[in-house]
């Protein structure tokens, strides 16, 4: 039974080692912190999004809790897993919509976080497609922007996380985003709409 005085890394580990009540005792220490994932998440979803902040975290508890337990070296890691677990449930709950409604209403706003202009919204799909695109080029790219973009970690906190360091995080960070602002161009404009027009 975890004990009040477990850190989050030990019951992180012993999450690891297959005790759920660990994972059950984790969650409370790092709410604060996924709550603030969840928002960084939707902030950039259209303001009438069906999924509000809570219901996020809760979601992505309830597939950790579901799965078996994942790698996680220290509590800036487990946010940032669970930041992609959320970015994960809006791509999902995206495409369900999509399916029902036929079309591009789930956009995300990048400007602030990937460098695009402020007029830059993506379809999240699209963004999913792109990201997934980008694994197969470059893996650690892609960690690297979930570990930012969607965990909020700073620089120092992935280069931590991914143990490389920081002029790695920096120079994968910027190469990854050129490489998404092309990318996601290229899917917008073979569909007739424009990235960044404006």
């Amino acid at each position: 039974m975890p004990q009040p005085s477990d850190s989050p890394t030990q019951l992180l580990l012993r999450w690891r080692s297959g005790d759920q009540e660990a994972l059950q005792a984790l969650i409370p220490l790092v709410y604060k912190e996924l709550r603030l994932a969840a928002r960084r998440c939707l902030r950039a979803e259209r303001p009438d999004h069906t999924l509000q902040s809570t219901e996020l975290v809760h979601e992505a508890y309830l597939r950790l809790a579901g799965d078996r337990p994942v790698s996680t070296e220290n509590k800036a890691h487990f946010v940032a897993v669970a930041a992609k677990l959320m970015r994960q449930i809006l791509v999902d709950y995206a495409r369900r919509r999509a399916a029902v409604k036929r079309g591009p209403q789930f956009k995300v706003e990048l400007a602030e976080n990937i460098d695009l202009p402020q007029t830059a919204q993506v379809d999240l799909v699209e963004l999913d497609h792109a990201l997934t695109r980008l694994s197969r080029r470059d893996a650690q790219q892609v960690k690297i922007v979930e570990l930012r973009f969607f965990g909020g970690l700073t620089v120092e906190e992935t280069a931590d996380a991914l143990e490389v360091s920081p002029a790695t995080v920096k120079r994968d960070w910027s190469m990854a985003k050129a490489w998404l602002t092309r990318e996601v161009g290229r899917s917008s404009i073979g569909k007739d709409r424009t990235v960044g027009a404006g």
